[in-house]
């Protein structure tokens, strides 16, 4: 039978909560894994927020930059939508990723993000 969950870690970046400002992910070491997603989910929009979603990388932990749109598997939204979950792949080469959540107008929006590591060098994954 094939076994998803003891070869993929999933680790939370953003807690679910009401954001109501631009929230950096935390970051998240890929090591020992190949592989890496992002799943974004959100709950409800107040004031007509418009939140927008983006990766960033990292050598160290410490100084990150965007990530190219060509290290990345599918695209992420102009603006996140209410009650909705997006995915995408990181296919990058830096040891940690992070979501970041750029609240450009409007009041709040509740949301949430998850890294998902695949393909990891060790299994079963804790």
């Amino acid at each position: 039978m094939r076994d998803l969950v003891n070869n993929i870690g999933a680790v939370t970046a953003i807690a679910p909560a009401v954001l109501t400002a631009t929230t950096n992910g935390a970051g998240v070491d890929l090591l020992p894994c190949n592989s890496a997603a992002i799943v974004i989910s959100t709950g409800a929009i107040a004031g007509s927020a418009v939140m927008v979603p983006k990766l960033q990388e990292s050598d160290d932990g410490t100084t990150f930059t965007d990530v190219a749109a060509a290290d990345l598997q599918g695209t992420f939204p102009a603006a996140l939508a209410a009650a909705s979950t997006v995915k995408v792949g990181y296919k990058g080469f830096k040891r940690y990723i992070r979501p970041v959540l750029t609240l450009s107008s409007g009041t709040s929006i509740a949301a949430s993000a998850v890294v998902i590591r695949g393909d990891n060098l060790k299994r079963p994954v804790a």
